[in-house]
């Protein structure tokens, strides 16, 4: 079969099929260093890119900051220090950090009280407050679904972000009809109460939802659960994790013998009144080659959120939502990226709202393949068949282990964007986006691997 003919099959493939033909659809497959277009479908096309719009979020992050940076998290007092008594307060500043209490890590904690007490303090006359001033008041983000507020995966994004900004909710269910037992949360949040609906049924599956919006004491918990299933976690987002963090953290003087006065608080918006301060310690992440090996891989939405933020900062403070599309459209059209029509709500693609074409893709996958950050943006998408997001991807085929991408997954909804290994040497950059198919994603994707593999030529 001639290569003209095993691409026109290729697109036949995809626009006839029952599933995709009639789907919202933008596809292209280009050489990646001669730029030779291998095929496509509508590549101007936009269309919403779910998770993929990550790639849009770390590679700006990657490019702007460069693969080493750090994010600092700032320990600040302000009045004096007189014979070992803190006359004024502890101030934790916060900048956007993803990465404090990833998983319930807190050993930095123990390394902040040692830094307090090097200062010579041993009382402290204010309290211990979050600074969460970095980023504006508006930490939900208006182009999510209200349905979306207070769930883990689109948790409020903070100047001060702690634990995963989640919590775990132990449920226990009993008899069919009856309302589950909220037993605990995990971490402890002490002012925060649940409105419960969640019903024990005859099903099999966990249909319970979190709701609320950020600084908010209430959650909603409604949906179902299966009945008699003794206990078992749900997962929410935590309220006000700069709060909480404060509240660990003065704990943890007071354990040490470090008399605290007052109890925790926290500042949401800059006052120009508040007196100046000293600063005493400055905590540092990981590097950012790290953080966006987690966005990608895993498809951290409160990570690509943390980063999308941050990077609005870079227009003015305090950093807002509106400031953070601007840059990243403003980035990406500066290098030549077609992001003229693309619509950008925010960096994770939770947004439905959100809109790129797959040519856009492929134009930044070819920039960055190129970058001096290519190595860490890499080693940041997920390998097919073999890690993160792309383990389902062509696993026990001939294209296991040889394509580096990003997925986006919703309902009807499957998307991939990357790299492909060719066994002669030479490298493909693609960008695949399918919605609005009367499927289930996990259809979908069987039906892009198939795609992916007769395209290739290793569908025989």
């Amino acid at each position: 079969m001639s290569l003209l003919s095993a691409i026109l099959l290729s697109v036949t493939f995809l626009t006839s099929h029952p599933v995709t033909g009639q789907a919202n659809m933008s596809v292209l497959v280009q050489n990646l260093k001669t730029g030779e277009v291998i095929d496509s479908y509508r590549p101007d096309h936009v269309v919403p890119p779910a998770s993929v719009m990550k790639l849009l979020t770390t590679g700006a992050a990657l490019e702007i900051l460069g693969s080493g940076y750090k994010f600092p998290t700032i320990l600040e007092y302000s009045g004096t220090i007189e014979n070992g008594v803190l006359q004024g307060d502890l101030y934790i500043r916060g900048c956007c950090d993803p990465s404090l209490g990833w998983k319930g890590q807190t050993a930095f904690l123990a390394r902040w009280v040692k830094a307090v007490r090097a200062a010579g303090i041993k009382s402290i006359e204010g309290a211990v407050i979050a600074d969460m001033t970095m980023l504006d008041g508006d930490a939900q983000n208006p182009g999510w679904l209200c349905e979306d507020a207070g769930n883990y995966y689109a948790p409020g994004i903070f100047a001060l972000n702690y634990y995963g900004n989640t919590m775990n909710i132990v449920l226990k269910s009993g008899k069919p009809g009856s309302v589950a037992t909220v037993m605990k949360i995990e971490p402890v949040v002490e002012d925060v109460y649940f409105v419960n609906h969640i019903r024990c049924g005859e099903i099999k599956h966990d249909g319970a939802f979190v709701s609320g919006l950020p600084y908010s004491r209430e959650r909603y918990l409604t949906g179902a659960v299966p009945s008699n299933l003794g206990t078992f976690g749900i997962k929410g987002d935590l309220p006000n994790p700069g709060l909480l963090l404060a509240r660990h953290f003065t704990a943890r003087l007071r354990e040490a013998g470090i008399r605290v006065k007052r109890d925790a608080t926290y500042e949401a918006d800059y006052n120009p009144l508040n007196p100046p301060r000293t600063e005493l310690y400055t905590h540092y992440s990981g590097p950012l080659s790290e953080i966006i090996k987690e966005t990608n891989i895993n498809s951290n939405n409160l990570y690509a959120e943390a980063l999308f933020r941050y990077l609005g900062t870079r227009y003015t403070l305090p950093g807002t939502i509106h400031n953070s599309q601007d840059l990243l459209r403003d980035f990406w059209r500066r290098r030549g990226v077609p992001i003229q029509n693309a619509i950008i709500k925010d960096g994770c693609g939770l947004a439905p709202q959100d809109a790129v074409s797959a040519k856009a893709f492929v134009q930044l996958l070819t920039i960055m393949a190129k970058s001096k950050n290519r190595e860490a943006w890499m080693a940041s998408l997920p390998v097919s068949g073999q890690t993160g997001t792309l383990k389902t991807l062509c696993p026990g085929t001939p294209l296991e282990g040889r394509i580096h991408a990003k997925s986006g997954t919703i309902a009807g909804t499957k998307n991939f964007a990357g790299y492909i290994d060719m066994p002669n040497g030479e490298t493909w950059v693609f960008a695949i986006l399918i919605n609005s198919a009367p499927g289930k994603a996990r259809a979908i994707q069987n039906i892009i691997q198939q795609y992916l593999l007769d395209v290739c030529g290793e569908n025989k």
